[in-house]
């Protein structure tokens, strides 16, 4: 077992070598901050690390495509995050000065709103919609039928499978 362990850290090593700088160029070409394009990188490589207990690095016959992928996945998500920060920030802009939140709570916030989108993927976007009118906005099923332009019951259908889903999530 030691023997496989030292093996799979020497070639994972030389793939690290031989990838990174490469890597690096292209998310910092995609992203246009080099800051962001090495931790995206190091996420890149913490993600394949993690996955070699299914299968070998030797065993990647196209590294860069392969790289491109997993990057590709990591860099998704954290625009995802991006945009979900500046459209949080964006709300906060327009609160009253004694609504504003401390630094503490703010990070609370946000974060929770990243496990609530994190909770929502994969969700149909007419799902994901109802369940943020919903519960964010406080509209019921027949005021968010009429915005969606779907039936009551279709509502009714979308909110359970949301709910489904958040449940699921939290087990």
């Amino acid at each position: 077992m030691t023997t496989y362990n030292t093996l799979q850290h020497a070639e994972f090593h030389d793939f690290y070598q031989l990838h990174n700088n490469w890597l690096y160029s292209w998310l910092s070409r995609k992203l246009g901050s080099r800051f962001d394009a090495a931790d995206l990188a190091q996420d890149t490589f913490t993600s394949i690390w993690s996955s070699t207990t299914r299968f070998s690095i030797s065993d990647i016959r196209e590294p860069r495509a392969y790289l491109t992928t997993v990057a590709q996945r990591i860099l998704i998500n954290f625009q995802k995050h991006q945009s979900l920060e500046r459209a949080y920030l964006e709300a906060l802009s327009h609160l009253p000065e004694a609504a504003t939140l401390s630094t503490e709570e703010r990070a609370i916030l946000l974060e929770t709103l990243q496990q609530i989108d994190t909770m929502l993927d994969g969700l149909d976007a007419k799902v994901r919609q109802a369940f943020l009118l919903s519960q964010m906005e406080g509209l019921g099923y027949a005021e968010i039928a009429v915005q969606l332009k779907v039936s009551e019951r279709t509502i009714k259908r979308y909110m359970a499978e949301a709910l489904t889903q958040c449940l699921l999530c939290m087990d």
